[in-house]
C-alpha cells in the first residue's frame, strides 16, 4: 500500500500492516467488517463517510495514512519478527513533520515505542514521537471489536479539530 503523507499533515493515521483483504483491493482498511471510515466519519475526522478505495482523498482533510510493517500482510500475530520497521516510520515522520500521530492499534505503538501494550493506555501519550504529539487508538478491526471503544477516536477528533482552530466540525485543508 503505498503511503498517503505529505508535508503539512494535521495528522497520519499509523497501521501496523495492511489485511489479506486490503491488500488484494489494494486499498487501506478495505474489509467490510473494519470500522475505519465509518469511525472517521462518526468522530467527524471526514466530512463525507469515505470508501476504501478514496482513501488518497484524505490529504483534502490533513491526514495521512501509513504502516510501520509496510512490506507485509495479514493480521498482527501472524507477522514476523523482522517486518517491523519503525526507524522507517520515524523517518517518515521527521521528512513530513505532522502535528499528530496516532497508532490505530496498540501492537503497532508497542512494536515502534518499545513498550509492551499493556503499558499503552488508549488516547494521548505523556511523550512524543519524532516531535509529534502521539496517540494510541483502538483498532477498528473485526479481530478486535471486543475491545473497540470510540472515546478515544472522539478525544483524537477534538484535539485534531483545536489544532485547526475549529472546534465543531471536520474541515478540509487546501491543497498543497
Amino acid at each position: 500500500m503505498p503511503d498517503v503523507l505529505r508535508p503539512g499533515l494535521t495528522l497520519v493515521l499509523v497501521g501496523t500492516a495492511p489485511s489479506r483483504i486490503s491488500a488484494a483491493a489494494r486499498a487501506y482498511y478495505a474489509n467490510p467488517g473494519n470500522r475505519f471510515w465509518r469511525t472517521l466519519h462518526e468522530v467527524g475526522l471526514t466530512p463525507d463517510l469515505l470508501l476504501p478505495q478514496e482513501y488518497p482523498r484524505l490529504p483534502e482533510f490533513g491526514i495521512g495514512l501509513t504502516d510501520v510493517a509496510k512490506r507485509h500482510s495479514g493480521v498482527d500475530a501472524a507477522l514476523p519478527t523482522g517486518a517491523w520497521a519503525p526507524d522507517e516510520l520515524r523517518a517518515k515522520l521527521r521528512a513530513h513533520q505532522p502535528r499528530l500521530v496516532a497508532f490505530t492499534s496498540k501492537r503497532g505503538a508497542a512494536e515502534t515505542l518499545g513498550v509492551p501494550t499493556g503499558r499503552l493506555p488508549y488516547g494521548q501519550q505523556t511523550r512524543t514521537l519524532e516531535g509529534c504529539e502521539l496517540w494510541v487508538l483502538p483498532s477498528t478491526s473485526p479481530l478486535g471489536q471486543t475491545h473497540f471503544q470510540l472515546a478515544p477516536w472522539q478525544a483524537l477528533a477534538a484535539r485534531v479539530h483545536e489544532l485547526r482552530g475549529n472546534p465543531g466540525a471536520p474541515d478540509t485543508v487546501p491543497a498543497s
